[in-house]
Formats: structure tokens, sequence, C-alpha cells
């Protein structure tokens, strides 16, 4: 080192001991996409994943689950369905391509892990969605846990709660994706007719054909802090209809007052506000 220059951090020697390197592990610090602060990852992971400013990060399915359920209450069901390439659909590569990258990604088979589990004691149906594989768009395999995990509450007679996240239907599945709007709406009006609860919470972001079916239809609805929730997105609206959107078009904040979201809950929070739930309507169901 000349007599002048700088150490950078990789190479400055500690004040005690043998020379050697300072290591920056991979994945260590984080940026907020919202206020640009670098947050240490141990931080964010003892945070739930929000960051100082109300930044709440997307959550793998499995952390979401861990933060919803009582330690090893929950009990996967359906693990094994998973996508087809029934259409033999290709555009830069094959479908079966793309599921194999995004299981390998994300660690999970589908966009959706769903079972039964407890929250201080009281039982009953949970499905989260995974935005980490293929955006969690919604495909038949989606629809179809789905619909398996509503009946099975039916069946039970217990609560079913969806955590969802999506950019909507599945292209590579064609009319095929569509149909999951219909038959995941169905097998919840029954569940209603059947006099049970579905809980319904929205996190960033949740668009598409999931919007338009089974987010949209809980008896309650509640959504994490700026996430963004429609049919098709800001920019597209604004650009098909050339007006000015409102302040907060689409945010969760702004369908509060829309009426569309019953509460918005902080990520810290929600664990606490959905055992309240649980509680309430088990309640009820025992007083009926």
């Amino acid at each position: 080192m000349s007599l002048f220059s700088t150490g950078k951090y990789s190479t400055i020697l500690p004040a005690v001991g043998k020379n050697r390197h300072v290591v920056i592990p991979d994945g260590a610090w984080v940026k907020c996409p919202c206020c640009g602060k670098t947050l240490y990852s141990d931080y964010l992971d003892d945070n739930l994943l929000v960051c100082v400013c109300g930044h709440h990060f997307a959550m793998a399915a499995r952390e979401r689950i861990k933060l919803l359920s009582d330690d090893g209450a929950f009990q996967e069901m359906d693990a094994q369905i998973a996508s087809k390439d029934v259409l033999n659909f290709v555009d830069s590569k094959p479908y079966t391509a793309r599921l194999q990258e995004n299981e390998k990604k994300a660690g999970i088979s589908e966009a959706v892990i769903c079972g039964e589990t407890a929250l201080d004691g009281t039982h009953y149906f949970l499905g989260v969605m995974d935005f980490r594989f293929m955006g969690a768009s919604m495909g038949a395999a989606v629809g179809e846990k789905i619909t398996r995990l509503v009946e099975a509450a039916t069946a039970a007679r217990k609560p079913v709660v969806i955590v969802t996240a999506s950019g909507g239907a599945r292209m590579q599945e064609g009319i095929l994706s569509l149909m999951q709007m219909a038959k995941t709406s169905g097998a919840l009006e029954r569940h209603s007719e059947a006099g049970l609860p579905y809980i319904a919470i929205l996190t960033n972001p949740t668009y598409g054909g999931v919007t338009a079916s089974f987010a949209s239809l809980g008896d309650v609805i509640l959504s994490e802090p700026r996430a963004m929730i429609g049919f098709a997105g800001p920019r597209v609206i604004q650009e098909t209809t050339n007006a000015k959107l409102p302040p907060g078009f689409q945010t969760a904040e702004f369908l509060l007052e829309k009426g569309l979201v019953d509460r918005v809950v902080d990520r810290k929070n929600l664990r606490k506000e959905l055992s309240q739930l649980l509680a309430f309507f088990q309640k009820q169901a025992k007083l009926s």
C-alpha cells in the first residue's frame, strides 16, 4: 500500500491479530426499496422482514405459516399436487422448464402451501401463497389446492384463512387458469352457506384473477400496510382510460377507505389480530 492511499473495507487490517481480509458474506445487507436504507439481514429477520420505515418485505410461505401457527401445529395437505404442461406451452422456453426453475429457486413445488393448523389453540385451515414461485400466479394446481383446502375446512366445520400474493392468472395454462376463479369461489360459497367463516389476508402484490375471486370474498379482509391490490395494474389502467388516478390508488389504505379492505394490520400485530378473530368466530359458533 502506498504512503497516501486509503484501504477499502475488504483490505483494512485489524487492530490486533494476524493480517487478514475482512469478509462480508453475500446477502448480509439488504437495501429497502421504499426508504433506501441499507439494513442488516439479521435485523430484518428479527423484525419479521419489516424495515424501520414500515416497508413490508415479501415473506416466504413457510415463514408466514410459522408466524400464524402454534409450534408444530401445521400439517400440510395435498403437497403432491403440482402443475402440468397440458397445453405444451412454449414462449422463450418450455413451461416445464420454467416450473423446474421456479421449484429449484423457491424450494416449493407450487405457488401455494395448504394445510390444517392451530393458532393459540384454535384449529383452522390455512393456505399461503408464495410470490417466489412464478409470481404466485394461479394455475390449475393452485386452484385445486385452494379448493380442496376450503372443502376440507367445510367438512371439518372449521374456519379457513388464505394469505394472498399473486400477479394473477398463469398465462401458460390459458383458460384452465381462468376456470380456477369460478372453482375457488364456488367452494367458498358452499363454505359460507354452511355458516363457516373465511378470512382473507392480502399482501403485496395481489392482482388479477386472484383479486377477482377468493381474495375479495372474505367475511373479514385484512391487508398488510401499503400492499398493492387490484385487477389490472395502475399503469395499465391509466394508459387505457387516459385518466389521472387518485393518490394512493390500489394501496391497502386506499381500499380501506373505499370499503374493500376491513382492516390494515402491521405484520407484527397480524398473529394477535388473527388469533382474536378466530377466537371470536369460535365463540359465535358455540353460541349459535
